[in-house]
C-alpha cells in the first residue's frame, strides 16, 4: 500500500515507537496525531533504563542473539538522532564484572558472536530515556504533530475510534503500542505478540561510576539514580510491583554492590510486546490502512530511528531498506492460521 499526500495519520502510542515515528512523519509535513491514554512518560519507554546495547543484548537474551548485524545497523543511526533532538549519548559502554566461572561463560558467547573478547564494551551505548522520550514529543510537537491523551479502540480507513466514543477523520492508523492490541482487533498480525512485564528498581548511587555494569542476572545504569534492571516476566501484563518477581534482581544487584540500599528502592513497571523472534513488526497490515511499528522485546529504544525510517518509507512508498524482510510485520501468519 502506498498513501497519498496530504493524509491524515494517526500513531497509536506515545512511547519510543510512536514518537520517533511521529517525528520524522511531521518533519516529512506529514499530517499526525498520536494517541495515548498514559501520561505523558508513563509507558514502557519511560520507565526504561534506554539501553542501546546490541552486543550485550546479543549476549543476555537468547532472543536477541541472532539479531546483532540489525541491531548494530539501528544503533548506527542513533549519534544523528541525538544530535537532531539535542540529547547527549552515554558512550561510557558496558562494564562485565562477576564470578571467574560466569565471565568465562561470557567470553565464549563473545566468541560465538565473533565479538572480540573483552570486559569493557564500549560499542553498547545508553540514552536517558524520559529525558529523550520528551525530547522526542517536543520536537514532533514543533514540527506539527499533535499528541491527545486517548486510547484507540478501533479503525477503518477515515474512521478512527476512541475509548470516549469520539470518532475522527483519519486516512492511516500506524499501531505502535504493544498493551492492550494483542488480541487483533485492531491488526490481526499482533496475536503474535506476548506481553512482557519489566521491573526495573532505582535508589541513590554508590560512588561516581559512569559506565553500565553488567553482572549475572543483572544490570547497573548510573546516573542521579541508579538504575537496577530489569526482570522479563514474558506473559505478564500487570503494572504491580511485585517483590517476589525482583528477588533475585535485588539479589544479584547486591552480589556486586553489597553497599547498595535497596530496602528503600523505587520499583518502576513497564509492559513490553514480543515476538516469538525478538524483533518488531514493522509493514502494512492485513487490515486496510493499518502500518504496524510494534513488538521491541527490549530494544524499542535501540530501534527506534531505524523503525521510524521503515514507517516513513512504506507510507511514503520508498524502499524500507534491509532489514524489511526480517521485521516483516506479516511473517507469523502462519502461526495465526
Amino acid at each position: 500500500m502506498t498513501v497519498q499526500s496530504g493524509v491524515r495519520v494517526a500513531v497509536a502510542g506515545a512511547g519510543a515507537f510512536g514518537s520517533a515515528v511521529a517525528l520524522k512523519l511531521a518533519r516529512g509535513g506529514t499530517d499526525v496525531t498520536v494517541f495515548d491514554p498514559a501520561p505523558p512518560g508513563q509507558n514502557a519507554s519511560g520507565v526504561a533504563a534506554g539501553m542501546l546495547a546490541p552486543v550485550s543484548e546479543a549476549l543476555f537474551d537468547p532472543a536477541s542473539r541472532g539479531h546483532l548485524d540489525v541491531m548494530r545497523r539501528a544503533r548506527a543511526l542513533w549519534p544523528a538522532f541525538a544530535d537532531s533532538l539535542g540529547i547527549a549519548l552515554g558512550l561510557a559502554g558496558v562494564r562485565i564484572e562477576g564470578s571467574d566461572t560466569w565471565r568465562g561463560e561470557v567470553e565464549a558467547r563473545l566468541r560465538d558472536l565473533g565479538v572480540p573478547v573483552t570486559d569493557h564494551i564500549t560499542e553498547d551505548w545508553r540514552i536517558d530515556a524520559p529525558g529523550a522520550l520528551a525530547a522526542m514529543r517536543a520536537a514532533a510537537e514543533s514540527a506539527g504533530a499533535r499528541f491527545v491523551q486517548a486510547a484507540v479502540t478501533g479503525f477503518t480507513p477515515g474512521a478512527l475510534a476512541l475509548a470516549d466514543g469520539r470518532a475522527l477523520a483519519f486516512d492511516v492508523l500506524v499501531l505502535a503500542t504493544g498493551p492492550g492490541v494483542r488480541e487483533g482487533r485492531l491488526a490481526p498480525e499482533t496475536t503474535a505478540l506476548a506481553p512482557v512485564k519489566g521491573q526495573i528498581l532505582r535508589t541513590a548511587p554508590v560512588g561516581l561510576e559512569d559506565t553500565v555494569v553488567r553482572g549475572e542476572g543483572v544490570y547497573m545504569a548510573p546516573g542521579e539514580v541508579l538504575a537496577i534492571g530489569a526482570t522479563m516476566e514474558v506473559g505478564r501484563d500487570d503494572l504491580a510491583p511485585d517483590a517476589e518477581a525482583t528477588r533475585a534482581l535485588r539479589a544479584a544487584a547486591k552480589a556486586l554492590r553489597p553497599e547498595l540500599d535497596l530496602d528503600a528502592a523505587q520499583v518502576d513497571v513497564g509492559v513490553r510486546a514480543t515476538t516469538p523472534d525478538g524483533l518488531p513488526l514493522v509493514g502494512w497490515s492485513r487490515a486496510p490502512g493499518v502500518l504496524l511499528a510494534v513488538g521491541a522485546r527490549r530494544n524499542g529504544w535501540l530501534f527506534a530511528p531505524l523503525v521510524a525510517d521503515m514507517a516513513a518509507a512504506y507510507l511514503n512508498g520508498d524502499n524500507p531498506g534491509p532489514d524489511a524482510a526480517a521485521m516483516d510485520a506479516r511473517r507469523f501468519e502462519e502461526l495465526e492460521t
